[in-house]
């Protein structure tokens, strides 16, 4: 495809799309439900459904029965685990290897021209940021991803929270399906905001900012305690009446979800005249410059708290008024211990 009839590229050959970020118009007022009904099928396609899916496939094939999740065993909680892990590896290795090391689509579509992995860079281990983002996601990411799910599964069925069921309640399980992307988006801007706090960035959130031109391995890549705080978005679950299903697909929309903030190009071809949108580029934009757009566009936390960067040169001087702004206010914080 050509991606210049989408987009352009500057001097470096980075690649920016025409039209400027949005975030998404549910919360917007006035509502508009006409654009709310043209934008619905985003909501559900391609990512959501898939998260769903991949959900319904693990408490189909994968997760074993109440009886056994009753008891803490280390056969099937080591058996989930693997699973777990080559899902990942598969998922996100194989949209690495397409996009990143055979380079199908060259950097047609892709944000930031550079490759992640051209030079040595010793703020990654081994010097290698795919090698430092995978082994994160592997050595901390997949052990508390499941660890989560494993707490999950032996709560309900140990009964120590109460399990709802489908047929008992079809209207309130389709709504918390669509209340789900909601509940991981508010929490995701929460923990995000939190741990940009100067202490907390320094000793956490640093290691996921390491890499600025992000790859989907770097989806996954975090300090333990950050890990932590993004899976136990599925903890409520434990508070919310709901069941196990329902929380896997919590878990799922974080952990394989988080490859689509990170993918690192536009639009992922699909064939000669057909890609899919990544909706990468506000998150894109929080790797690119660490101050902006905390959330991923569809509650728009960014816009109501004037953090929001859409890409473009107006979003471009707001960012720089906010920055003059704050250094302006540090200054003056300073000038006034000095002068006490």
């Amino acid at each position: 495809m050509d991606d210049l009839l989408f987009g352009a590229r500057d001097k470096r050959g980075d690649w920016k799309p025409k039209e400027p970020a949005v975030s998404a118009p549910l919360f917007r007022f006035p509502p508009s439900p006409a654009a709310i009904l043209r934008w619905l099928p985003h909501y559900f396609l391609p990512y959501n459904v898939a998260w769903a899916a991949s959900a319904y496939v693990w408490w189909r094939w994968v997760i074993p029965d109440p009886q056994t999740t009753q008891t803490l065993g280390f056969a099937w909680i080591a058996r989930l685990f693997a699973i777990n892990c080559l899902a990942v590896l598969t998922f996100y290795g194989g949209v690495e290897l397409r996009l990143y090391w055979r380079r199908t689509q060259a950097t047609r579509f892709k944000y930031d021209a550079r490759w992640p992995a051209e030079r040595r860079d010793p703020t990654f281990f081994f010097g290698r940021q795919d090698l430092d983002n995978a082994l994160r996601t592997f050595v901390s990411g997949m052990p508390i991803w499941t660890g989560v799910e494993v707490l999950l599964l032996h709560a309900f069925a140990a009964g120590w929270v109460p399990t709802l069921h489908f047929a008992d309640h079809p209207v309130y399980f389709a709504a918390l399906a669509l209340f789900m992307p909601v509940l991981h988006e508010t929490h995701f801007y929460l923990v995000h905001r939190a741990i940009h706090w100067p202490p907390l960035y320094a000793r956490v959130h640093r290691v996921h900012h390491n890499s600025i031109n992000a790859s989907p391995w770097s989806s996954l890549s975090m300090h333990p305690v950050e890990h932590l705080a993004y899976f136990a978005v599925a903890l409520w679950h434990l508070v919310l009446p709901s069941n196990p299903l329902m929380a896997i697909y919590q878990l799922h929309y974080a952990g394989f979800g988080a490859i689509v903030g990170h993918v690192g190009f536009d639009k992922i071809e699909v064939g000669a005249d057909a890609a899919i949108d990544s909706h990468a580029y506000i998150h894109y934009l929080h790797h690119k410059h660490f101050e902006v757009n905390y959330g991923d566009g569809l509650v728009p936390f960014d816009r109501w708290f004037g953090t929001f960067h859409d890409g473009s040169a107006q979003g471009e001087a707001a960012m720089q008024a906010r920055w003059e702004k704050k250094r302006a206010l540090a200054k003056a914080k300073e000038a006034a211990k000095a002068a006490r």
